[in-house]
């Protein structure tokens, strides 16, 4: 017998947040992640009690759970510029009240570019905005998720240790969690393409965060090399990866119960995305009941 594996995708929200679970549910998805407003822009209208009503009645009605949001791409928790941070700390708190009102499980995000002040006083200023909006947000259960990154410029995040640190200095550490992006962490220097080097980063993982932090993975190939630090996402086979890259993904029991969530690009039927979710399924091995 064959568990069925906790994979989805990123589905639009396009004419409602409600409509992303009729989307989902028609190419097979057992999870998904979305956006809880524009992605790029900072500002957008408040969730009404409507949209929150009919979110909930559709999430009642799908198999798809859980839930997971990506916060807006403008989002830079340790900019330089102070209008910038304001303009951040802001957009990711209202993004959490989002996300909270809805019941999204995390909402992950990208922890930030020092843009030239160094990793240290970042991975600071980070954990301070986090430990400001969490403040502002008490009690709230939707978990803040810092994503693993490739490196390109002056982000944060390419090591594991970054958000170990980031985390380490939170007033709440058990508000945060982390995502890894296969494509991004192949692009930092993780070799993925075989189980040694998936077993390698489960055990940095086990020693850095903790395994337990590890809330979401967003499964993307690479169409870069390994080490390139070039955040370009390629579908599932297609890329440096490659198909044999993702079946210790596919089959390790540790990570059964974590939200999987493709990001590649994908035409309005979303045909990719069920060939993606096909390459990966076919790579689980059988299990006996």
């Amino acid at each position: 017998m064959q568990r069925q594996p906790l994979l989805g995708t990123h589905v639009s929200v396009a004419g409602g947040l409600h409509t992303a679970f009729e989307r989902a549910t028609r190419v097979g998805c057992a999870t998904m992640q979305i956006f809880v407003k524009n992605a790029n822009t900072w500002n957008q209208r408040s969730l009404t009690d409507a949209d929150i009503a009919s979110y909930k009645t559709a999430a009642a009605g799908a198999n798809v759970s859980p839930v997971i949001a990506h916060a807006a791409y403008l989002i830079n928790l340790c900019a330089i510029a102070p209008e910038t941070l304001k303009k951040s700390i802001a957009g990711y708190e209202d993004e959490l009240r989002r996300c909270e009102a809805i019941g999204v499980m995390g909402l992950v995000v990208h922890p930030g570019a020092h843009m030239g002040k160094g990793e240290e006083a970042g991975i600071t200023a980070i954990a301070e905005s986090l430990n400001i909006i969490h403040a502002r947000t008490p009690g709230f259960s939707t978990l803040s998720l810092l994503e693993v990154t490739a490196g390109q410029g002056t982000t944060i995040g390419y090591r594991l240790e970054h958000l170990r640190d980031i985390i380490a200095q939170l007033d709440e550490p058990q508000r945060a969690g982390i995502c890894l992006d296969t494509c991004h962490a192949f692009a930092a220097g993780y070799d993925l393409r075989n189980d040694g080097g998936w077993h390698s980063l489960m055990n940095d993982i086990a020693s850095t965060v903790g395994l337990d932090k590890l809330r979401a993975i967003h499964v993307n190939d690479s169409e870069k090399g390994l080490g390139s630090r070039r955040d370009r996402h390629e579908h599932i086979g297609k890329g440096e990866i490659g198909l044999e890259g993702f079946r210790f993904l596919m089959n390790d029991p540790r990570l059964a119960a974590v939200p999987k969530i493709l990001e590649t690009e994908k035409s309005e039927d979303m045909h990719e995305d069920i060939e993606n979710m096909e390459a990966l399924r076919s790579l689980q091995r059988s299990t006996t009941a």
